[in-house]
């Protein structure tokens, strides 16, 4: 196995477009130090002709412990939202920009708690989801919060100010096609928020945009 000398996953990404290779060659990747404490890599799940691609930070503690992607909370609230909007989640593909649990244990318990990745790990770990890109070829891409977003399109990149909007690729990264982007806020964002009715609605709303470009 070749061993990266810098914070890249790119000596561990192998040439092909087979879902299955890649991801079992993921769950070798030391292209930065996450995998250290996380229990295992959580690489995306969903068919390779998913005609969309759902994109979200990482995965979370429940993630972590089933190697897959979107089962807990978050992810159950994804599944209601895209039932709302129209969408069969058993025809998309679903990942996260980040493959390993970032988190800080708790003072007490053994509660894990989440932490943001930072610009670093992001930019280590995009090879892996411009792998998937290049595998899937999906027709429309859903970034579900700014990590996501800013993992395409850049650190500067303001989820806010283009919410919604149909938008592309420019050059942040190198995919085949010309997918259509959209931006939303992340699923965990809604079971956060103060007024879950009106974030969850909006969510909806944002992924019957992304559905209607397909």
């Amino acid at each position: 196995m070749p061993r990266a000398t810098k914070q890249s996953a790119a000596p561990f990404v192998p040439d092909t477009v087979d879902l299955d290779a890649l991801s079992n060659a993921a769950g070798g990747c030391r292209g930065c130090d996450l995998y250290r404490d996380a229990e295992q890599t959580v690489f995306g799940a969903g068919k390779r002709s998913a005609r969309m691609m759902l994109i979200g930070e990482q995965p979370g503690d429940q993630e972590d412990r089933a190697g897959q992607p979107f089962v807990g909370p978050a992810g159950k609230l994804l599944n209601k939202a895209l039932e709302a909007a129209g969408i069969d989640r058993d025809l998309t593909y679903v990942t996260n920009a980040v493959k390993h649990f970032k988190y800080v244990p708790a003072e007490r318990g053994q509660r894990r708690i989440h932490k943001k990745p930072n610009r670093t790990e992001i930019v280590a770990c995009r090879p892996w989801l411009v792998a998937e890109l290049h595998a899937v070829k999906p027709d429309v891409l859903v970034c579900l919060g700014a990590t996501a977003a800013q993992a395409l399109l850049g650190p500067s990149f303001r989820l806010t100010e283009h919410r919604g909007e149909r938008l592309h690729l420019d050059g942040e990264v190198d995919v085949a096609g010309d997918p259509d982007v959209f931006v939303t806020i992340h699923p965990s964002a809604v079971l956060r928020g103060p007024d879950r009715d009106e974030a969850f609605s909006g969510l909806v709303e944002d992924l019957k945009k992304a559905a209607l470009a397909l």
